[in-house]
């Protein structure tokens, strides 16, 4: 009979636990408020088996030490499932979060919502790797299985090249007396007519080499 396992917080509650398996998943769902982390001893217990996760990790100083442009991150809540079988663990995943990232007019802090799902497969033995070259696969490193480097590379790729704040959006940008912020566009704009624009000085000059030129 098949049973699901339950790994995450808020009490850790589950149905159904095989006594077998509990101190497994006493440890597993510990490990789910700070890591995502199985060896492959433990995931091999529920072989042919679904279990779920649901957690939350903070990995703020890996994303910032990563990219210098991420300014502060919130912990992301991380659901979904995982199934073992034939040697491979796949992972249905869910990611939920917020980075602090700066508008590319105003440089002022942006909450970038992030949430993303992807699926990712493991490979319990590295020899295994030779048949599955072109799969997108990772490996299981010291036979263990660490979710976080996965999750890192997801949130990092899902961050665009630009944001920007809503003021920046609505055309609201900041000025005073003796500056104001410029978007690309006005700069080019403006150097384009500061071109253009003759001295007055000049004018006379300008117009002795069009009538010489003709």
């Amino acid at each position: 009979m098949k049973k699901n396992f339950r790994f995450g917080h808020n009490g850790c509650k589950a149905k159904n636990i095989d006594k077998r398996y509990e101190g497994s998943y006493n440890y597993l769902c510990c490990l789910g408020v700070m890591k995502v982390k199985w060896s492959a001893i433990q995931l091999q217990k529920f072989r042919d088996k679904r279990f779920e996760i649901d957690g939350s990790v903070d990995i703020t100083k890996d994303l910032m030490e990563t990219d210098s442009e991420i300014r502060g991150a919130s912990p992301f809540h991380v659901t979904g499932t995982g199934s073992v079988a034939r040697g491979r663990v796949t992972f249905d995943l869910h990611v939920e979060g917020t980075l602090v990232l700066p508008c590319a007019r105003t440089l002022v802090d942006v909450h970038y919502p992030v949430d993303l799902k992807s699926t990712e497969t493991f490979l319990l033995e590295p020899s295994d790797y030779e048949g599955a070259e072109d799969e997108e696969v990772h490996v299981a490193e010291n036979e263990v299985i660490d979710l976080i480097p996965v999750m890192k590379e997801l949130i990092l790729l899902d961050i665009p090249m630009q944001v920007f704040s809503e003021e920046a959006k609505k055309g609201e940008l900041p000025h005073t007396d003796n500056w104001q912020v410029l978007t690309e566009d006005e700069y080019l704009e403006m150097e384009q007519k500061a071109e253009k624009a003759v001295d007055p000085r000049m004018a006379g000059l300008a117009k002795f080499f069009d009538q010489d030129s003709e």
